[in-house]
């Protein structure tokens, strides 16, 4: 089993940063498809992704001010967010799939493994 814990987010106003990472344990798995998810109400967005190579996508919404990384020495993802709007407000969920990723032109995961969220909130 992989464990995902989350960390980060806060409150922030429009157009400021805020970063969310990653931590994940357990099971060492030769190939992680990983990402993150935001959750507002009950629609979820697939936000951006990135795979055991390193190559990443984003939703469109996020292109161009968030970025996602990894240190798959410290087994930790980020996700930099910069000039935040009022409707990236949402709760953001870690999200781990074993092996590649799905091909799909768009950012997606399974869902193997998920953390537990962590929220994010951008006032006017």
């Amino acid at each position: 089993q992989l464990q995902l814990v989350e960390s980060g987010g806060g409150s922030v106003q429009a157009g400021g940063s805020l970063s969310v990472t990653c931590e994940w344990s357990g099971y060492n798995y030769k190939k992680l498809c990983m990402g993150w998810s935001r959750q507002t109400g009950t629609e979820r967005d697939w936000i951006a992704v990135i795979g055991p190579d390193g190559s990443t996508i984003y939703h469109d919404s996020v292109k161009g001010r968030f970025t996602i990384t990894k240190d798959t020495v410290k087994n930790i993802m980020y996700l930099q967010m910069n000039n935040l709007k009022p409707e990236d407000t949402a709760v953001y969920t870690c999200v781990a799939d074993v092996g590649a990723c799905v091909e799909t032109g768009t950012p997606y995961l399974f869902g193997n493994f998920v953390g537990q969220g962590t929220r994010v909130n951008v006032s006017a």
